[in-house]
């Protein structure tokens, strides 16, 4: 694998979360009631345990996407430019 191909799997992982990011944010703020009834299916808790746990997952994917996805992109495009 050399350095081009590494810097497109980096961008479309960068993408392809980011898009996941994106589209589960909006659902998460427009319909919190419909996303707790659909999980409470699965899963029994309170809405107070849901809305903690909905945070710290959506917090953490965002500081992984950044770490794992966003950031080693970045440095693979500018050590590629120079």
């Amino acid at each position: 694998m050399n350095i081009d191909q590494l810097t497109a799997f980096f961008m479309w992982c960068t993408i392809i979360n980011g898009g996941l990011l994106v589209f589960w944010s909006p659902w998460l703020l427009v319909c919190p009631g419909l996303v707790y009834r659909v999980h409470t299916l699965c899963f029994a808790m309170s809405r107070e345990t849901f809305n903690v746990v909905v945070y710290c997952f959506v917090g953490a994917f965002k500081i992984l996407w950044i770490v794992f996805n966003l950031v080693p992109w970045l440095a693979l495009e500018i050590v590629t430019s120079g």
